[in-house]
């Protein structure tokens, strides 16, 4: 058995999900291979060379990969298919958005958003917003998954260097074009990548008080995110969205500020190692997954937390 993973990078940068990917992907106890398709990505198939238990890199480097369209990458994926058992990527928009279509072409079924291998027909996966999982088996002769990242440690990177194989394209595709991309920048530390996040929610009460949370954030080095509360009350931009319709977390440290606590909120950051809520209800439901709540107004609080670590 080989295991193809597809890694997740913006051309320059191999990004740390296809770390945890890998990781999922040594449960199998099999050779692993690493496909990076993009352009002028030399530096990510040189990052992936030097992943841990990797054995080979696949490098298809091509114009008509620069932006990663599912109706370019599928067909590498599909060229490359027959060569593997298991082909594994993280559940990210990317990956959510071609390996639908590499099941359809090979006419099995994907296995989604896995958290654990039981075995090499045995999954489990969160279903209902995280509040159950479900353990699912899969009788293909190909297994396509996607990966929930947060729930695999990072695989470690060494000095060594596998053999990276470039491989030729047809790159004659033209159902689909990249005209433009609207990227919000920050010196902030991405979401999904993030050791340290303060959220804001509903109690926030509007998009200026998000600056008492964006002082403290500065001093630790955090990232911000919000409730969908916050997001659909136009407070914050939807990428700061933290949840079952947002993105899924699992920093080191989590503070929840004036977030009650939504099923849909839970299942993306219930994972984090330490949870600290902050909110005024007492019965909040947000309460029952932190290591530790204070019952408090955030407007006292965050001005006094910011001053002590000033």
């Amino acid at each position: 058995m080989t295991v193809l993973v597809i890694a997740d990078h913006d051309n320059e940068k191999l990004k740390d999900s296809t770390l945890n990917t890998v990781t999922a992907a040594t449960k199998f106890n099999s050779e692993i291979h690493v496909l990076v398709a993009g352009y002028n990505c030399a530096l990510v198939a040189n990052a992936a060379a030097k992943i841990n238990r990797v054995d080979k890199v696949i490098c298809a480097d091509d114009i008509s990969l620069k932006h990663p369209l599912a109706e370019a990458v599928t067909p590498v994926v599909v060229n490359l298919a027959g060569k593997y058992d298991q082909i594994m990527v993280a559940a990210t928009t990317t990956g959510k958005n071609f390996m639908p279509r590499v099941a359809a072409i090979l006419d099995m079924a994907q296995i989604s958003d896995i958290i654990s291998i039981e075995n090499g027909n045995t999954f489990k996966r969160p279903i209902y917003a995280g509040n159950a999982i479900a353990t699912v088996e899969s009788n293909d002769t190909k297994k396509l998954i996607t990966v929930r990242t947060t729930t695999f440690a990072a695989a470690l990177t060494g000095d060594q260097s596998v053999v990276i194989e470039n491989i030729s394209i047809d790159s004659n595709q033209s159902l689909s074009s990249f005209v433009s991309s609207e990227l919000s920048k920050s010196e902030r530390p991405e979401l999904t990548s993030a050791k340290i996040i303060i959220s804001g929610g509903r109690g926030m009460g509007s998009g200026e008080n998000f600056s008492l949370i964006e002082g403290i954030a500065d001093k630790l080095g955090a990232a911000i995110g919000a409730s969908r509360a916050a997001v659909d009350a136009g407070y914050v931009p939807n990428d700061y969205q933290v949840g079952q319709t947002g993105k899924i977390v699992a920093p080191d440290l989590y503070i929840a500020v004036g977030i009650s606590g939504a099923i849909q909120h839970l299942a993306g950051m219930k994972d984090s190692k330490v949870i600290v809520a902050i909110n005024k209800d007492d019965d909040a439901p947000i309460f029952q997954v932190a290591d530790y709540g204070l019952v408090a107004d955030l407007f006292e609080v965050l001005p006094e937390l910011n001053k002590e670590l000033s």
